[in-house]
């Protein structure tokens, strides 16, 4: 029985986990939840996750929520005979990197994202506060510098890895929200290696897959 994946389509968090199970070529059932229709607040889905968010998985009889801890159990239960196919390095020195990078996204460039969304995508243009835009717009520049600054090779943490997983489909939605409010000028804070990594990641034969379908 594959393992049952709850999407949200333009979640970054649960973007993360999709484009995992594809490159560690792990088979599921895809279930691609609306916000609209409240899908996350309807009670079979509240006993998966209380939290009402996505991602959850269900493999077997058990459930999951919370992205970093669905990349690290996938790492675990499904471990890959091919080294390309990994989520977390081998070297313990190297896995341990991986995890402070998905830490570092997840607590500060996140951070920025997160209250970018809730003005940008939340609010009603007429009530936006631009003091609040412009100071998550800001974290958000600094957070890529310091990657643009960090960026050593083609990817993150050497091959690819749950790092770059976690690091894009933020980047992602911060240049879609751009679209919406081309003052917050992401793509200007995108510096060369950084968009080198861009389009490596977008080059996986995987990536076009997981794409949100609302994007297209």
């Amino acid at each position: 029985m594959p393992l049952i994946f709850y999407c949200g389509s333009g979640s970054p968090y649960a973007w993360r986990v999709w484009l995992a199970l594809e490159h560690k070529q792990i088979p599921y059932e895809l279930k691609i939840l609306s916000f609209d229709a409240g899908d996350l607040r309807k009670p079979e889905f509240l006993k998966l996750n209380p939290r009402h968010r996505v991602p959850v998985i269900v493999d077997g009889d058990f459930a999951l929520y919370e992205s970093a801890a669905i990349l690290e159990y996938l790492e675990d239960k499904y471990p890959a005979t091919d080294p390309q196919r990994v989520l977390f390095p081998a070297n313990i020195q190297q896995r341990a990197s991986v995890r402070r990078l998905i830490r570092e996204i997840d607590q500060y460039f996140s951070a920025g994202i997160e209250r970018l969304v809730e003005q940008i995508l939340f609010t009603p243009k007429e009530k936006w506060n631009e003091a609040e835009i412009s100071a998550a717009r800001q974290i958000c520049h600094d957070e890529l510098a310091y990657f643009e600054r960090i960026l050593g090779g083609d990817f993150l943490a050497g091959a690819v890895s749950a790092a770059d997983f976690s690091l894009y489909p933020l980047l992602a939605l911060s240049l879609r929200m751009q679209k919406r409010k081309p003052e917050l000028a992401m793509d200007s804070a995108i510096g060369p290696k950084l968009d080198g990594w861009k389009q490596r990641l977008e080059a996986l034969a995987y990536f076009p897959k997981t794409y949100p379908p609302h994007w297209k």
